[in-house]
């Protein structure tokens, strides 16, 4: 081979080596996503890391000063056991029905510490629901807590089967942060269990002679109004309600089958005789709801079946 094609050879060996040796850097060093690219020069959002780093309807938002984030994806909350970093342990021995018993519980956080610090809210620092799984049997109890951060609070079953509690509270974290969540856990009583059909849907029904009744139609994700009034026994005109809870009245929903547990606020002053809440149903079934109010130092509750379209 005599030097010119020797040196043609070398640069045509050395032009195909270039190219080689780009193509295999670019496979190690992909270019930038062009969405995200495409977002950065048009001010768009950054789906990956901006705007919506979760899905809606299960993020955090803001209520009240503190963080709550969702349960269930779609507004109910108290369906799962750990949320927002926190994790309900209940701590008692099994329950009887009819015997006097004492359910404990801690709420821990990631660390899996057990958490003593707590905000007021509604007067509480610790809220607790316990409902049999077919919506009987309702309890809102407020325990206390001992140093440990185990709360404890005396429950008599009615009957035995699956009951649900939930456990309602705002933690303040270490650096001052406040957490809102709701989480649940079941408990099972021993014996036969026997679900009872749910009631008929109502508007009003009687506790101890006293008569409430309400007024408003829930929507599928819209807040709505709803308008109590109790009415005292005999017909004796509207009840003198007392402040319970910082309110003149407070409503727990809960969704039938899964057993989601629903915000619902009232409005902090009064419609005339009225107490009004806003609820926001999740989505179409059948719920309970459960309204405490206070007449002559005595907390009563009414429930409701409620059906949404």
């Amino acid at each position: 081979m005599d030097r010119e094609t020797l040196r043609l050879a070398l640069v045509v060996g050395g032009l195909v080596l270039a190219v080689l040796l780009g193509f295999g850097l670019g496979r190690l060093n992909p270019p930038a996503n062009p969405a995200r690219a495409g977002a950065a020069s048009t001010g768009a959002p950054d789906s990956a890391g901006g705007d919506h780093a979760h899905a809606p309807g299960t993020g955090a938002h803001s209520h009240d000063g503190a963080t709550v984030t969702q349960g269930g994806g779609d507004g109910a909350t108290g369906l799962s056991i750990s949320s927002a970093g926190y994790t309900l342990v209940p701590t008692g021995p099994v329950l009887t029905a009819g015997r006097a018993g004492e359910l404990r519980f801690q709420i821990r956080d990631d660390r899996r510490r057990a958490v003593t610090r707590f905000a007021v809210v509604h007067d509480k620092p610790m809220h607790v629901i316990v409902v049999r799984r077919d919506l009987t049997g309702y309890r809102h109890l407020h325990p206390t807590m001992s140093a440990d951060g185990t709360w404890s609070v005396p429950l008599t079953p009615s009957d035995p089967g699956a009951w649900r509690m939930y456990a309602d509270f705002t933690a303040v974290a270490d650096d001052g942060r406040q957490v809102a969540a709701v989480l649940g856990a079941d408990l099972a009583v021993p014996g036969g269990y026997a679900p009872r059909p749910l009631p008929a849907p109502a508007t009003s029904a009687t506790v101890d002679g006293f008569t409430a009744a309400y007024t408003g139609t829930p929507e599928v994700g819209r807040s709505a109004p709803l308008r109590f009034r109790v009415t005292a026994p005999g017909g004796g005109g509207a009840a003198p309600l007392e402040p319970y809870l910082g309110a003149y009245g407070h409503l727990v929903a809960l969704r039938e089958g899964d057993l989601g547990y629903l915000h619902v606020h009232p409005e902090p002053v009064r419609d005339g005789d009225a107490v009004t809440f806003w609820l926001t149903a999740p989505g179409p079934g059948r719920y309970r709801m459960f309204l405490d109010f206070q007449v002559g130092g005595v907390v009563r509750t009414a429930a409701f079946t409620l059906t949404v379209a």
